[in-house]
């Protein structure tokens, strides 16, 4: 990724926040993890993580476009999918957690990892986001994946 891009990402991603200057601060001197407001520019689809990254390598066809943002949040064990705000799909299932209008979602910058926060996808400064029908196809396609591979490998 390019230094351009990421300073356009760094911009389209610190816009979600109250106070972007802060925001941006706090991802370089501070302790470089910002909460962003979901449901205006974006929302978070949070899925555990063996189901998220399956999801991610199903979505990196060279039949679809790039995938949007997709976060991963390794203490928790969970990856999360940047989606429009309030997608029209009712995302409902084992262990999926909407992020929409109201709720904060902890971010690093679109840089570098902190801590606990990494970027998979980061954003590309351009507004691209996943598609809720494409992501919750592959969703669909990763938890069967799993489900055919659970009694042979364990949890």
């Amino acid at each position: 990724m390019t230094n351009r891009m990421w300073t356009r990402g760094v911009e389209w991603l610190a816009a979600a926040a109250a106070d972007p200057r802060t925001c941006k601060w706090e991802w370089d001197h501070g302790e470089g993890i910002a909460l962003l407001e979901a449901g205006r520019f974006w929302d978070m689809l949070s899925v555990p993580e063996r189901l998220g990254l399956l999801t991610l390598d199903l979505l990196w066809r060279p039949s679809l476009p790039v995938p949007g943002p997709t976060l991963v949040d390794t203490a928790s064990g969970r990856v999360g999918f940047f989606l429009p705000p309030d997608p029209a799909e009712g995302w409902v299932g084992a262990g999926l957690r909407h992020a929409g209008r109201g709720s904060w979602v902890a971010v690093p910058p679109p840089y570098r990892a902190t801590g606990f926060l990494e970027w998979l996808v980061p954003p590309d400064g351009n507004g691209t986001l996943h598609s809720p029908g494409t992501l919750e196809l592959a969703l669909r396609q990763a938890n069967g994946t799993l489900a055919v591979l659970a009694p042979l490998g364990g949890p």
